[in-house]
């Protein structure tokens, strides 16, 4: 079954709490949560503290997306907060063996992000390491941007090559997936679908989740 993780980021952060409540009343399955530095990308949002209320507000896991630079750093803290899985990018990571198994012994699950130009070779020496990987289908930054159609061919590789390896391993993909192109995505092999703006600023989330599980097989 794919997963829906709608991302705060779209959300309206004057009443967080309610929006996540109704996410998870419409059926979301996971919530995402996007951390920027202002560095690693040009904006800034939130950080371990935001995390560790958005964890009292719902019962659903947290996805939390570290779009930082040396994640290293920030690991303890974010797993503190109260979050399932970590993604940290490989663009950010010096070490990323060492950061996947410092996340994985924080008790938390533990991914591994790649931006739209960084190639799939990344992942030759540690996909086996990894719960998740989230492919980005947007440059990070910002929500509200279209969806990049290279983005597909992408997710078609990593999942032959995660099925050829046997690898117990769910791909995420996140930027500028909506109701129309989310049946290419899924059909593409991704696991767990990010939505922002197109979740968000609907009218009805329990809709916009509707429109997509009727793409699922």
């Amino acid at each position: 079954m794919v997963k829906i993780a709608p991302s705060i980021l779209s959300a309206d952060f004057s009443k967080l709490g309610d929006e996540i409540k109704e996410a998870e009343e419409a059926g979301a399955d996971l919530i995402h949560v996007d951390i920027m530095d202002g560095h690693f990308v040009p904006n800034i949002t939130i950080g371990p503290p935001v995390v560790k209320s958005i964890k009292k507000a719902s019962t659903l896991p947290l996805d939390v997306h570290l779009m930082i630079d040396d994640p290293d750093r920030y690991i303890d803290a974010f797993a503190k907060a109260g979050s399932d899985m970590i993604t940290i990018h490989a663009e950010a990571s010096v070490h990323l063996n060492r950061s996947i198994h410092y996340i994985k012994n924080n008790g938390v699950k533990a991914a591994v992000s790649l931006n739209p130009a960084t190639s799939l070779d990344v992942l030759d020496f540690i996909l086996s390491e990894v719960d998740m990987v989230l492919l980005m289908s947007v440059n990070p930054g910002f929500g509200g941007q279209e969806f990049i159609p290279q983005t597909l061919y992408k997710i078609k590789r990593l999942k032959d090559i995660i099925r050829d390896k046997k690898y117990n391993v769910d791909i995420e993909v996140d930027g500028g997936i909506n109701t129309h192109n989310a049946g290419d995505v899924i059909k593409a092999g991704a696991d767990i679908l990010v939505m922002g703006s197109a979740f968000f600023h609907a009218d009805n989330y329990a809709e916009v989740i509707k429109a997509v599980r009727k793409h699922i097989q």
